[in-house]
């Protein structure tokens, strides 16, 4: 027998919100407890007709399926044209997945990437793109533009995510810029994967609900032209819906693709449970729940964002989305340790890239007592 030590598993770096433990405990000892504006985590309530459908289905002693019930591919095809412009998509290429982090975690491994591939992820991005490419042992690289490549690296491109609205910084990508980058994966036979869970909460330019523009899906047919072919768009009702503990989100596109997606996943036993889809059908097509929560994230914005700006942060960026990016011109955790000392936590811009230095993120996803108390300690400091 050996005594040598055996190692296993991969070696992935620490997960990033360990390091805000000490910030955390500076905010817990403000008498009015913490405002912890950091993590995107809903707090409102899941819709009551969509609690109702997880009951309704919570008889289901069989197996579910690992494509979706026909009924709720149906529903998430009429979705997309209804609220995402995307008419025609085949029910066939669309499945649901167990929330949209698992799906970003191993979709570069289920397409078969490895070792000497590339994974491209915007300059600023959720760190969870980085983990999909370190699983299937591939390489991965930031970049918002193709062209920021060299010729090497760009002719082992296999895969590009695309996130628009953006996670942390809320940018949106507009038809052209996504016509771009869909010619420029297409010129290199790369898929294009955009994560486009916070589609839904534009503002500005991009809040439908008072006259803006829709943000466009890479589907669009504006985008895509004719085919969808390279393409698959992911998306999650955690935000939309509240719906964070069900882990109810699905991805479509490339049929070709899903249906090798469909295979591996049954494979590996990739389901979402029967009640999660059911609820997941009900909740894509009732809208008026959606505009509900979406006015209660304005509101929150509206009160937050003032009182962020006079304590000296400027915001970037952040036209879709639940954050807030924003710079007061110093290190980021010198930001995060003055916010702290007023009992609000926020997220340090440099767990999304080293270009999130001197940036911090703050999340909509507090109560309105919380969100309320946040801008009376930046007005009033400690």
């Amino acid at each position: 027998m050996t005594s040598a030590v055996r190692s296993f598993g991969l070696s992935l770096p620490d997960y990033p919100w360990e390091a805000m433990a000490p910030y955390l405990a500076r905010a817990a000892e403000h008498p009015g407890g913490v405002a912890n504006l950091s993590i995107g985590t809903p707090v409102d309530d899941t819709p009551a007709l969509v609690q109702e459908a997880l009951r309704a289905a919570a008889n289901a002693p069989g197996y579910p399926t690992v494509h979706g019930t026909p009924a709720l591919r149906e529903a998430i095809a009429a979705w997309f044209h209804r609220r995402r412009g995307v008419p025609g998509l085949d029910p066939q290429n669309v499945m649901p997945t167990v929330g949209s982090k698992e799906l970003v975690a191993w979709l570069p491994f289920l397409l078969g990437l490895k070792a000497g591939d590339v994974v491209v992820r915007p300059t600023v991005a959720y760190p969870t793109y980085d983990i999909g490419a370190t699983f299937a042992g591939a390489e991965h690289v930031a970049a918002d533009d193709l062209d920021e490549l060299d010729a090497g690296t760009r002719s082992r491109v296999r895969l590009v995510w695309v996130n628009s609205p953006a996670n942390p910084t809320g940018s949106v990508r507009d038809v052209a810029s996504l016509q771009r980058i869909v010619g420029q994966a297409r010129e290199l036979g790369a898929v294009v994967a955009s994560d486009e869970c916070y589609a839904e909460l534009g503002w500005g330019e991009w809040d439908v609900q008072r006259g803006g523009d829709s943000v466009p899906s890479i589907l669009d047919p504006r985008v895509a032209e004719d085919s969808h072919e390279g393409l698959l768009a992911v998306y999650s009702l955690s935000k939309q819906s509240n719906l964070a503990g069900y882990r109810a989100a699905f991805v479509a596109g490339d049929g070709a693709i899903m249906a090798n997606l469909v295979n591996s996943r049954k494979h590996a036993g990739m389901i979402v449970p029967y009640p999660v889809q059911e609820a997941m059908r009900v909740a894509l097509g009732d809208d008026a729940h959606v505009a509900a929560q979406k006015d209660l994230y304005r509101g929150r914005r509206e009160r937050i964002v003032p009182a962020l700006e006079r304590f000296g942060l400027d915001i970037r960026e952040s036209r879709a989305g639940l954050y807030l990016w924003a710079t007061a011109g110093e290190a980021t955790w010198d930001t995060v340790g003055r916010l702290a000392d007023r009992g609000i936590v926020v997220g340090p811009g440099v767990f999304y890239g080293d270009a999130g230095n001197g940036f911090i993120r703050v999340a909509l996803t507090a109560s309105d007592e919380r969100i309320d108390a946040a801008v009376e300690r930046l007005a009033t400091g400690p």
